[in-house]
């Protein structure tokens, strides 16, 4: 009888413990020890929300529901606006902006449609394992969208740029659904950038609003220096690490679908997740935008905080009545946009040398944090993990030297073109090679997992 008090008191302590952590764990949390962003690094992320809620209109000339200020936009810019029917149904609604006031080519694409059929199917065409890519692995749904996308639009991104010079930067950018499609789109892109005229690698950026979980670990380090994420206090998706398929299946059931992702989580070391080269997360460098505190009621004004993590990529799921909420891009929008604020005005009180050397610095910080979240990976033994050596940042070099350092890596790959251009598909399979018994072996890394 005593025995059965003892364990009966073992089995209560630690579910009580376990239940304190949870329910005292906040999305603060998961960047505490982040150093703050810059407002220079940070300012595209409000215009960007603003350019995807663009999206959502038919008249772009008579908006029906504009944030506040407006969308911002010149509708004359707008070089395509697709909708549903245009897409097939093979990605969600996008819009290509030529920016010419700041010299930048935007690629926006919207997040899920909840009463779209063909946006769940581009979830549910994925499982564990499915899709190798670039000595890792993606989701295999957002990565045939993203292909489609690129051999609907591709030679019009590339035309666009030569038109322009060859000065503008190429910027992908998505919510949601959209913002694994953007990753993707990023990635096979750096790898091939011949295919869009040559263009350095510098000059792509990506930003991931809301970002689903669509790559392996080792490669959202990798390319920690071209895609960016933003993260909303206690959003739900970047902390999910449950396939995208499972979770809108449960749409409708989500709290108890969160809870039950909180409890089995709770007993999976952290060491296996890492080691786990199929595990998919949240693609880059991320953006924490914090604005509750524990125990405190209402929004504070908002922080952002940026770091490149390794291990703790946000892995807990936060048990708040927010959770999905911060998930909307409407609010990712306003706080963004009051983030930004705060910071340029803290910035102009707290100004002590010139702008242009601060700015120099932070590339300099940039790069080295990309640098150490690799040497990190490799130390933590994560699958497929490269080098810095093996990926130079060219962030902080003169155009010229950008140039010549993308021509060399990308002399790797000569693309073959097909009537209407690059044919993405093709491309993306020169990746891979076929063994002995007709499975898909990645090129790069013959010891890499074999694809079933």
């Amino acid at each position: 009888m005593s025995v059965c008090c003892g364990v009966e008191c073992v089995l209560l302590l630690g579910c009580s413990r376990w239940a304190w952590k949870r329910c005292t764990h906040v999305g603060s949390d998961d960047s505490e020890t982040w150093p703050p962003a810059t407002p220079d690094e940070f300012e595209p992320v409000p215009r960007l929300c603003r350019l995807i809620l663009a999206i959502y209109e038919t008249d772009l000339r008579n908006p029906q529901c504009p944030p506040d200020g407006g969308y911002r936009i010149n509708p004359d810019w707008v070089l395509k606006h697709a909708d549903c029917e245009q897409t097939l149904g093979r990605s969600p609604p996008y819009l290509i902006y030529a920016d010419h006031d700041r010299k930048e080519i935007v690629m926006a694409i919207r997040g899920l449609n909840l009463v779209k059929d063909s946006d769940y199917k581009l979830l549910l065409d994925n499982r564990l394992g499915m899709q190798m890519f670039d000595g890792g692995y993606v989701h295999h749904g957002l990565l045939k969208s993203a292909v489609w996308l690129l051999n609907e639009e591709s030679e019009t991104l590339k035309r666009v740029w030569e038109q322009t010079g060859r000065e503008y930067q190429l910027i992908l950018a998505g919510h949601s659904l959209g913002s694994g499609v953007a990753a993707l789109m990023a990635v096979v892109l750096v790898n091939h950038r011949d295919n869009l005229g040559g263009i350095p690698r510098h000059k792509i950026r990506c930003y991931a609003l809301a970002p689903a979980r669509c790559m392996s670990l080792n490669l959202a380090v990798k390319y920690a220096d071209v895609i960016h994420s933003i993260v909303l206090q206690d959003d739900f998706l970047p902390r999910t690490a449950t396939p995208l398929e499972d979770i809108f299946k449960s749409i409708f059931c989500l709290p108890c679908l969160i809870f039950l992702v909180c409890l089995r989580d709770t007993f999976i070391p952290e060491g296996r997740k890492l080691k786990d080269p199929r595990r998919l997360y949240a693609p880059g460098r991320m953006y924490h935008i914090v604005e509750r505190k524990f125990c405190r009621c209402g929004r504070f004004p908002p922080e952002v905080r940026t770091a490149i993590p390794v291990d703790g990529r946000f892995e807990h799921i936060v048990l708040s009545c927010n959770t999905t909420s911060d998930h909307g891009i409407i609010w990712i929008e306003r706080e963004s946009e009051k983030a930004l604020r705060i910071m340029r005005e803290n910035k102009s009180e707290t100004i002590t040398v010139p702008p242009k050397i601060q700015r120099l610095e932070r590339l300099q910080t940039i790069e080295k944090e990309h640098k150490d979240a690799l040497q990190k990976a490799i130390s933590l033994n994560i699958p497929h993990a490269v080098p810095a050596a093996g990926e130079p940042i060219e962030i902080d070099k003169t155009e010229t030297e950008a140039v010549e350092a993308d021509n060399g890596d990308s002399s790797k790959a000569k693309p073959e073109l097909s009537s209407r251009g690059t044919n993405w598909d093709e491309l993306v399979q020169k990746l891979f090679k076929r063994s002995e018994s007709g499975k898909l072996i990645l090129n790069k890394e013959s010891n890499t997992p074999q694809i079933q």
